[in-house]
């Protein structure tokens, strides 16, 4: 296929697609569930204004937001879904108070007959849109407006210090007195109703809920709408014709680059001074990866004992909303600061250039990103911890959006540093541009997904302290997933490419097409594929069958990547010097089959419509989580270390003992997490959720069944033999300093 025609796919990919994102997100922004200037009752009482509700979706920002229970199937897995929860109770109070006005007995001891009828009821009040657009008044009934009081006192007390709830606050791992301030609590339960209104209020001249019939909730009629079975359908038919082209594809293609030369390339190559500054990136690589593992452990350990680690009470000091942001967070960290260095690194020796002061932006860049880690840490424990208001929490706290939890000063000192990275990137780069080589068109590429990187962080900061929720998730998932997930993987393939092409191990025309192919097949799936995120977000129904359809084809490259473990293994087992590059291929190999499995079928077993409606906010998205964001992003941060660190020490034979224990049991400790553990507890709860609801797949009735309680602490076996690799990965890295991970010198 010729390089013209690639980049001419490349480009049509990027405009159509981006330009239907736009599309779509200007249509998100114009039927978002609407924020009421005013809610009252049928008796014209006010319940709330506009303002309580923003108000108090800051006040659920500061708790941690989507890092305790989940709003709209968002967030974590420890406490409800607030949304479905409400709802639930909401539903069950006037249910309750129909039955015991007209029958003196409670909804569930009616017959079925008489549930039906109070059931209709029910429904023609709760589902029926009395949102008045030109007043911007909510009106809701006075049966309703008592619901709405009975649920405040209920989360009222859950959020403070009631005695009778105490049971409760420790299984869904909350401190007691989260909310000291009675009016912060008023004002989340504002917020509260509002998301579970939309979840139950059908959009003007339309049979739907703003949230697409989400969650199944059978006492107000929210089932499964007849659009989700529809493009549930129609994903897998994309799926199936995908893989067949894909397959064709890779029968066709040939494999004539692997070389292999005798003698090592880069025999006699120099250090420059900004290369060898760059080791220190490393040293805190691994210390973050030991902290993201000690706040994973913490935070899996308060699923059985809520507000303590063994018997030491330290939810007093490190609540679960923290440790799960900052474990979280340091992931994102570590990975992205192992990919962004191996640039660094390699940006000089792409040109042959050492451009002036190159050194001492590398060294800046460094003491910058130790402010934004240090910073925004400290910051999100002091925004959950309740120590700051509504706008410096918003600064300098916690925004309680997973992913990019850090304030907003930390998010533009974040996008200033990508900035300075770069240009730093693009300085070193540039004098090979200058240069007509074979290596160009991937040059071209790396420059390109070098700008994505640091342009498409910037969407992180298009929302404010009270945008509406739906718009605040479709730019969210701007940064988690196109930024995350989208260029960030072309960077790394375009990095790993140029990485064989040093080596002589394929060519670099070769190289080009292959990853302009692979870049045009991920991204004309990965773009549109976005809004697989949203399907119950406030969202208009389209946004549900585009993200459906283009997310199937987000699985088809993953589903072979087994043809490219094969090709790194075989580059593995080629000439005596290779071997020296053992473990950075094996990480890659590594990330080849997490490929497959967390990202292809872990990833598509969440991502059809149907399958998502029951599954969203279940155990079953951490599955997929840990195995992509791990298992893919992580490993491959690791091999990309790796290989980096073996070009800085190409005179020395690396001990074998403790890299290759740390790549076996991070492997295998990732694996039996996920197969013994959270697997099983996700498969359960989409049982339960199916059957009777969100509500109950999420409640501590049911996390707390004693075969639930043995699933979560056989999660124990994994996360020990994770740890344990991780650690034994610190040590060999810090080895490569200390003397002990080296056997001896020898030239390759």
């Amino acid at each position: 296929m010729k390089t013209k025609n690639l980049w001419m796919g490349f480009i049509a990919v990027m405009v159509i697609s981006f330009g239907v994102l736009l599309y779509y997100g200007r249509e998100i922004y114009r039927e978002a569930p609407p924020i009421p200037e005013k809610v009252v009752t049928d008796s014209g009482k006010i319940l709330f204004t506009g303002q309580d509700i923003k108000d108090g979706q800051n006040v659920w920002q500061s708790l941690g937001g989507q890092e305790v229970g989940t709003v709209w199937g968002h967030g974590a897995y420890q406490a409800p879904d607030w949304s479905a929860d409400w709802l639930h109770k909401e539903a069950v109070f006037i249910l309750d108070k129909l039955s015991m006005q007209t029958d003196s007995v409670p909804f569930a001891q009616l017959s079925e007959e008489k549930q039906a009828s109070y059931k209709v009821l029910l429904q023609k009040d709760i589902r029926k849109n009395r949102y008045d657009k030109a007043t911007g008044v909510l009106t809701v009934s006075d049966f309703r407006a008592e619901a709405i009081a009975s649920n405040s006192v209920f989360y009222g007390g859950l959020f403070t210090n009631d005695p009778a709830l105490a049971g409760l606050r420790d299984a869904y791992a909350i401190p007691e007195n989260s909310l000291k301030d009675p009016e912060r609590v008023r004002l989340l339960n504002a917020f509260f109703f509002w998301t579970s209104w939309a979840c139950v209020t059908e959009r003007p001249g339309q049979e739907i809920t703003y949230t697409n019939n989400w969650p199944a909730e059978e006492l107000v009629a929210n089932h499964p709408t007849g659009s989700l079975h529809l493009w549930t359908g129609f994903s897998v038919i994309i799926l199936l014709a995908g893989i067949g082209l894909m397959v064709l594809y890779y029968a066709r293609r040939k494999n004539e680059d692997e070389t292999f030369p005798q003698v090592f390339p880069l025999k006699g190559e120099k250090q420059t001074p900004s290369q060898k500054a760059t080791v220190k990136y490393f040293w805190t690589v691994s210390a973050l990866l030991l902290v993201q593992v000690i706040m994973g452990v913490i935070t899996a350990h308060y699923g059985v004992e809520g507000q303590a680690f063994y018997g030491i009470p330290l939810a007093d000091w490190l609540p679960y909303s923290v440790s799960r942001t900052w474990h979280v967070q340091i992931a994102i960290f570590w990975i992205a600061t192992s990919w962004l260095v191996t640039g660094l690194y390699y940006a000089p020796a792409i040109s042959g250039v050492e451009p002036k002061f190159q050194r001492l932006g590398v060294n800046f860049l460094f003491l910058a990103l130790l402010v934004i880690v240090v910073g925004s840490l400290l910051g999100q424990w002091m925004g959950v911890m309740q120590k700051l208001g509504f706008v410096h929490n918003f600064w300098f706290g916690h925004q309680g959006y997973e992913y990019v939890d850090l304030g907003r000063f930390w998010q533009l000192f974040l996008f200033v540093g990508l900035i300075i990275w770069l240009l730093l990137m693009g300085r070193a780069i540039y004098p090979a541009l200058k240069q007509k080589s074979e290596n160009r068109n991937l040059l071209v590429l790396f420059l390109i997904s070098t700008i994505a990187i640091a342009a498409f962080y910037g969407a992180g900061l298009m929302w404010g302290r009270q945008t509406n929720l739906a718009i605040a998730e479709y730019w969210r998932w701007w940064v988690v997933h196109l930024w995350v997930e989208g260029f960030f993987e072309v960077f790394a393939a375009v990095v790993v490419a140029f990485l064989f092409v040093r080596l002589q191990i394929i060519k670099a025309a070769s190289a080009t097409t292959a990853v302009l192919f692979s870049t045009i097949v991920f991204l004309a799936g990965g773009i549109l594929g976005t809004f697989h995120h949203l399907y119950f977000a406030g969202t208009p129904t389209a946004v549900m069958a585009l993200g459906a359809t283009f997310s199937a084809l987000e699985v088809v490259p993953l589903v072979l990547m087994g043809f490219e473990a094969f090709d790194n293994l075989r580059i593995s087992q080629g000439a005596e010097w290779i071997k020296a590059y053992k473990w950075p291929v094996y990480s890659f190999i590594s990330v080849a089959f997490w490929n497959l499995v967390g990202a292809g079928i872990f990833g598509f077993l969440i991502n059809p419509p149907i399958a998502l409606y029951y599954m969203q906010g279940l155990n079953t998205t951490p599955v997929h989580g840990h195995t992509a964001l791990f298992g893919v992003y992580g490993m491959l941060g690791i091999g990309l270390m790796l290989f980096v660190l073996r070009d800085m020490n190409k005179d020395v034979v690396w001990k074998d003992r403790w890299i290759k224990f740390a790549f076996w049991s991070i492997n295998i400790g990732l694996a039996a997490m996920v197969l013994i553990s959270v697997l099983p507890i996700g498969l359960a709860q989409t049982v339960a959720s199916v059957q009777e609801g969100l509500w109950y797949a999420r409640s501590a009735e049911f996390m707390q069944q004693p075969y639930i309680e043995i699933f979560k602490w056989l999660r124990v076996i994994g996360d020990t033999i994770f740890a344990l690799g991780t650690v034994a990965l610190a040590w060999f890295i810090f080895g490569l300093k200390g003397g002990w991970s080296i056997e001896r010198k020898k030239e390759l």
